[in-house]
């Protein structure tokens, strides 16, 4: 690096080179890397040495010295952006000029521009000759492109300069340890971040995108507005960065529900980027876009290269918040130069339009600038003579090392009023104004600014149009919404259940009344309150099902979970197990095979059915014990508004819910599906016990039957609409309702029905068939029963007289039978025909006994009289009966025909099991003690009545 710095420093000594040679390039880049390895640039005095433009160490002290100042900038028209250059000069020249009017300044400041043409090399080219052939200058003012402008940046230390740059907007350049030389009148592009978080704060959006061209100068800016977003603690929701097509990253913005999105790109992909905005619907009251500020004018026509139009370019940009450093302070204030911005802007524009020049966003900037330059050399000046006035030895000299010392101490201090607002720096950054615009309706309204120095926001008064009627949400605001049971649902359903209540409130009324009528009394009456207050159980779970959060806490919930499992399952035991224990005692009475006497009372079925009820006591205690039910919330996907607001609809639902939910719900339905199968089975056994007072096998079928498919239809319906709880309550009230209704409806509204309208119906004589089936083993005989005649107590008071009048006529053929038997002891021989004879007219007597209670029995009991006279009780030849005959009496076939005539007592039999007469009783009406021969009935038949 030596070597190549003194060839180059050897070669400007000897002669200048030509326009065309490397040799200043060389010498250049030499001193560079000496400067970045740290080395100190001696050969900056042996450049000045051989220039005869040199200004010495006494400039101080004399007044009316021309202090020349370097100005690079782009000035070829054929350069990039060389337009900013030459809207820039007619300000520089403006502000010498004020300068100088102002008399207050000992000195005249001589500008000497140097081409950069935007060209690292051209541009090092031009501060090199500069420094060699120019005159020895004091500060450095310019620097518009960003690349030539950080190259020289970086060597100013070891030529002891300062650079002000008035359109060098890069972030790179606020790097201190790597530019310390380097100062700027424009705030830098990461100036507008403090601005943007104020913003933000300012209408509280706390979560925000950003999305960024794949650029160092925005990247730069992403980065430090990523720092400034977390020390707001903003969130950064999702960051994006593209090259080309920014389509599939303004996409992922929109799936990370990003509302709120700062841009940082150029006005080339900003087209592209709203052509996506529009085609993603990702535009007006439910988005705010953020982007920089300093486009040009109508850029959207300019560099529109996608494929939509105009017209959908300018709706997906409606709205936007562009973010740019404000050129001219709107204050009316006048500033250091004795004018306000508004006064200066119109010379500045009179000397323009001379020049023929296009405005530059920056000739503020420059013009404060050179005022800055002016107050700084000002007070260096003041400076140095104070020194040299208190020198003692009046010998004081100053070095190159110290001026820039100097100047760079006294710009730190910097601080006064310009065109472009307060001018002050704060570690070599501009502390500026940034000035917020809104695009509306095609063009851009200034709609607030931010001063970076007192940190305040200040928006101008309703000129912000949001789309909506307020600000956008910084995210979809998410609203739960309790998916709940519809009140006038709810309010319907439990009509119907107060009306079957009532229902089943009056059978409990019409049970309790009637209790003691053969009817009722036949069909057990304590079994069936039993029944009505399972199904009152039943319908009073349906309004606990019908309650969820919005009507009770949460902990009061959880304990509606279990209140109305327990009560619907105790109710479904309670109903359907009286039911079947009453089932149970018609079966286990007429399936008796050994026709002995059976008597089931209904403390036994009270017993079944307590059995039951104890076996869910132990189901739900361990449940509850074990893993009780909980409230749980099951959420579901967003729902928009239906009345469109800027929010989403979260819906969620209340379950009652544990953790092995299949296993309790499995023990529970088989143990109900037991139970139901056992009442079927029940059921099917005593079908062809035809006495409806006493069989409700047909309707009992019939209720299992409705229940079940009812239950398996409800329950695989509720399961499939959990997340609907209007159609799940309904079902399942509906389900309840009917299963109960028609439970307590077969059960009791035949029996309310005969008891209104034929209250004989029930208990008249009827032929009652009854089949059982033996076991294989045994003979398989059969037994039927052809004629049971009974008697309705509701016409006793009618019958009474008739039913004295036969009693006693049965006792005086008593006291004949008697006595015609006492008359055949005496004759042996005749005993066998005579005995068989009396023991058929016995049995015949019994059975006139039976129809007693009506004219039926009056007439039958005439009939018999007329056949049989007492003289044929002993007319009968004993030598006429031979011993077949006799055989033949005691045949099976006789045996079955006696049977069919003493078998109408088989109800005296019944009665006793459910609560009755005693079978003892030869009629079911009260009567007076029976006769002493009336006693002395055959053990034969007291052993047949009472088994049957």
């Amino acid at each position: 690096v030596t070597r190549i710095s003194s060839l180059g420093l050897l070669l400007h000594t000897r002669a200048r080179p030509p326009p065309d040679c490397r040799c200043d390039m060389i010498f250049l880049l030499g001193y560079l890397l000496l400067s970045v390895l740290g080395f100190q640039p001696a050969l900056a005095k042996v450049c000045n040495d051989y220039t005869r433009h040199g200004l010495d160490n006494n400039w101080y002290t004399r007044d009316g010295e021309k202090l020349p100042i370097m100005v690079l900038m782009p000035m070829n028209e054929s350069a990039l952006m060389s337009s900013i250059s030459q809207g820039i000069e007619p300000a520089v020249q403006l502000a010498i000029q004020h300068i100088r009017e102002s008399r207050q300044y000992s000195f005249s400041l001589i500008t000497k521009i140097y081409d950069t043409e935007c060209d690292n090399a051209k541009g090092l080219r031009a501060f090199f000759d500069a420094i060699c052939y120019g005159p020895k200058h004091l500060m450095i003012f310019g620097g518009v492109c960003p690349s030539v402008t950080s190259i020289i940046a970086e060597s100013l230390e070891g030529w002891n300069l300062v650079q002000l740059s008035f359109a060098a907007t890069t972030p790179v350049l606020a790097d201190r340890k790597k530019y310390p030389n380097f100062f700027r009148t424009v705030p830098s592009d990461n100036a507008v971040n403090p601005a943007v978080v104020k913003f933000l704060n300012y209408y509280n959006w706390s979560r925000v995108g950003t999305l960024t061209q794949d650029v160092q100068r925005f990247s730069e800016v992403r980065n430090d507005l990523t720092n400034e977003l977390e020390k707001a603690d903003i969130q950064i929701a999702d960051t994006e960065s593209f090259s080309n097509d920014p389509c599939v990253n303004v996409k992922k913005l929109k799936d990370n529900d990003v509302r709120i999105i700062i841009g940082q790109f150029d006005e080339n992909l900003a087209s592209k980027v709203f052509c996506c905005a529009y085609n993603l619907n990702m535009y007006g009251s439910k988005y705010q876009w953020i982007i920089p500020g300093w486009y040009q004018g109508n850029w959207w026509e300019q560099a529109n290269s996608t494929n939509c139009t105009t017209k959908k370019l300018l709706t997906a940009m409606e709205g936007y918040i562009s973010v740019d450093f404000e050129p001219l302070s709107a204050k009316q204030i006048k500033g250091i130069s004795g004018r306000t911005p508004q006064e200066y802007e119109r010379e500045y524009n009179r000397e323009r339009e001379q020049k023929g020049v296009e405005a530059s966003k920056f000739h503020g900037f420059a013009y404060d600038g050179i005022w800055v330059i002016a107050k700084t050399l000002t007070r260096v000046m003041e400076l140095l003579r104070h020194k040299d006035r208190h020198d003692m030895y009046h010998n004081f000299t100053v070095d190159d090392r110290e001026v820039g010392k100097m100047v760079l101490d006294v710009m730190n201090e910097t601080n006064f009023f310009g065109v472009t607002g307060q001018v002050m720096f704060r570690n070599g950054e501009r502390m500026g104004t940034i000035k917020f615009t809104q695009f509306q309706e095609g063009q851009e309204v200034k709609v607030g600014e931010y001063n970076a120095i007192a940190d305040v926001l200040d928006l101008i008064n309703n000129t912000i149009r949001f789309q909506g009627v307020e600000p956008p949400k910084d995210r979809t605001f998410v609203r739960l919404q309790r998916r709940q049971i519809n009140v006038p649902l709810y309010s319907i359903l439990s009509t119907i259940t107060i009306l079957g209540m009532l229902m089943a409130g009056t059978f409990l009324f019409f049970n309790i009344k009637n209790r003691n009528h053969r009817l009722i009394k036949m069909s057990s009456p304590y079994m069936n309150n039993l029944i009505i207050l399972g199904g009152l159980l039943s319908y009073a779970s349906i309004f606990l099902f019908g309650l969820d959060g919005s009507f009770v806490s949460d902990k009061e919930f959880e304990t509606l979970c279990t209140v109305r499992t327990w009560i619907l399952i105790v109710g479904y035991t309670t109903a359907f197990g009286a039911m079947f224990a009453k089932t149970w005692r018609v079966h286990a009475i007429f399936k008796n095979v050994k026709m002995k006497k059976k008597i089931i009372k209904d403390q036994k079925l009270f017993i079944i059915v307590g059995g039951m009820l104890l076996i869910d006591l132990c189901i739900l205690i361990c449940w509850q014990i074990v893993d009780p039910l909980k409230r749980t919330v099951e959420e579901y996907s967003l729902e928009a508004d239906p009345q469109g607001r800027d929010i989403a609809i979260r819906p969620f639902l209340e379950h009652c819910e544990n953790t092995h939910m299949t296993i309790w719900l499995g023990i529970v339905y088989a143990y109900k599906g037991l139970l139901m199968l056992f009442g079927c089975f029940l059921a099917w056994e005593t079908r062809n016990v035809s006495i409806p007072a006493l069989n409700d096998s047909k309707y009992i079928g019939m209720s299992v039957y409705n229940v079940g498919i009812m239950c398996i239809i409800g329950a695989a319906v509720s399961f499939l609409t959990r997340d609907q709880p209007n159609v799940q309550f309904c079902i399942v009230a509906l389900v309840i309702i009917f299963c109960s209704t028609i439970t307590l409806c077969l059960v009791f509204v035949p029996k309310f029905v005969t008891m209104r309208t034929n209250p004989d119906a029930a208990t008249q004589n009827r032929r009652l068939k009854f089949t059982q089936n033996q076991k294989k083993e045994d003979s398989k005989t059969s037994t039927s029963v052809t004629s049971v005649n009974q008697a309705n107590t509701s016409r006793l008071d009618g019958l009474q007289s008739d039913n004295h009048r036969l009693r006693m006529r049965i006792t005086e053929l008593d006291k004949e039978l008697e006595e015609v038997t006492m008359q055949l002891q005496d004759t042996p021989e005749k005993t066998p025909y005579i005995k068989q004879n009396h023991y058929q007219d016995v049995n015949n007597i019994l059975s006139i006994r039976n129809f007693t209670d009506g004219k039926d029995g009056e007439k039958s009991l005439k009939n018999h009289l007329e056949q049989k006279p007492q003289a044929q009780w002993g007319s009968m030849d004993p030598s006429r009966i031979s011993r077949g005959q006799l055989e033949d009496i005691n045949s099976p076939e006789h045996i079955q025909r006696r049977l069919s005539l003493q078998l109408p007592i088989l109800h005296h039999a019944y009665l006793p099991s459910i609560g009755g007469v005693d079978a003892s009783c030869s009629s079911p009406t009260s009567s007076p003690p029976s006769s002493p021969h009336h006693r002395h009935m055959p053990p034969s038949y007291r052993v047949m009545v009472s088994g049957l």
